[in-house]
């Protein structure tokens, strides 16, 4: 089968798209799935720098839906021909997390995709990993079980992609993690694919105000077509404050960034009692400076918001009825619809910033 294979990390690494790549077999517990669509999402560009930590020889991808080929033999949940999205953090269900309440936090299978490669290339055989334990940039994936959650079969393939990352992520984090409040007042920085999800689960939410602030005009008008209400570049952002809120903060502020600077902001945009969330991944040694007394003092919330804090059994086919009820607008979020052979093209453009999301439509 066709895929792409990364084979060192580095700010302009290229990916080796070729035909020679198989499958290890599917074990009793895994699923073979066919994809059908992949986003290329910027967490995809930070597993290709380093900023996210993989795996190499490494088949990058994690946003992905497709049907169902095969499954093991004590494997219940879905059977050949299922329509499926594929979960990047899938729970093991048993551990204290997952007990608990936070399956979203499960470390078993993305600790197992360090080591297990379920992907081999080349005359000799040799392993590849997918990223997450994924790999969607390819035209096939193995994942366990707890990772191909079945979907209704009259969702289209490309909003069933991004409900896989950027939509759980985005609206996960208003609905799951913030719980925002009918008529509150939101600021979203970043709008990018998840923050264009934050801005949709605030709206659905019921906010009466959403800023969304964007270095990048061009981003703007998209930003208000799915639920913003004001729009701002970074240095108009003050006089969006004093306009909005009277200079006393907004009852959330969201960072979908993965940047220290755009996290202070965020606090800083956020009024006194109010909750900030970070949502965007960061680099490990990207340090966030807030005073002590500000923490204290300030009765703010830092909240991190990893995968929407998604329980994907659930949250996939809830999102999925959102969209099939007119709730959530996914067609404007694609920039483009485009072809495996086209991801090196891609990649770059994602560099370069101004596209959304791109969807590999696979033959």
């Amino acid at each position: 089968m066709r895929a792409a294979i990364l084979h060192a990390v580095g700010t302009d690494s290229k990916l080796d798209l070729r035909d020679d790549v198989t499958l290890a077999p599917v074990g009793p517990t895994d699923v073979r799935v066919r994809i059908r669509a992949t986003g290329v999402c910027h967490s995809d560009l930070s597993a290709m720098s380093g900023v996210l930590p993989q795996p190499v020889p490494l088949i990058p991808g994690h946003e992905g839906a497709g049907e169902v080929v095969e499954v093991g033999e004590h494997v219940s949940t879905v059977e050949p021909g299922d329509h499926v999205i594929i979960s990047w953090r899938p729970a093991c269900g048993e551990c204290d997390l997952c007990v608990g309440g936070q399956p979203y936090l499960c470390m078993k299978y993305v600790i197992e995709s360090f080591s297990k490669g379920n992907f081999r290339f080349g005359g000799d055989g040799a392993t590849a990993f997918g990223m997450a334990g994924c790999g969607t940039w390819a035209e096939e994936v193995i994942v366990p079980w707890q990772g191909a959650i079945k979907i209704d079969e009259d969702v289209p393939w490309e909003a069933a992609a991004l409900i896989g990352c950027g939509i759980t992520t985005g609206v996960g984090a208003a609905i799951n993690t913030a719980k925002v409040r009918p008529g509150s007042t939101v600021v979203v920085i970043g709008c990018g694919g998840v923050g264009l999800s934050v801005i949709q689960g605030a709206r659905v939410s019921g906010a009466r105000t959403i800023l969304a602030v964007d270095p990048l005009v061009s981003k703007h008008e998209l930003a208000r077509k799915v639920g913003a209400t004001h729009t701002a570049t970074p240095e108009q952002v003050p006089e969006s404050l004093s306009e909005l809120t009277g200079g006393a903060g907004f009852d959330y502020g969201f960072e979908v960034v993965g940047k220290s600077a755009t996290i202070q902001s965020a606090w800083q945009l956020t009024r006194a009692g109010g909750d900030v969330i970070v949502v965007g991944a960061g680099a490990m040694d990207d340090m966030v400076s807030i005073s002590a007394f500000s923490l204290l003092f300030d009765g703010k919330n830092l909240l991190s918001s990893l995968y929407g804090e998604a329980d994907v059994r659930h949250d996939f086919p809830y999102f999925a009825k959102l969209y099939k009820a007119g709730l959530l607008d996914l067609e404007s979020m694609i920039s483009s619809r485009i072809r495996l052979g086209d991801l090196n093209e891609a990649v770059e453009a994602l560099r370069g910033g101004e596209v959304l999301r791109q969807i590999v439509i696979m033959d």
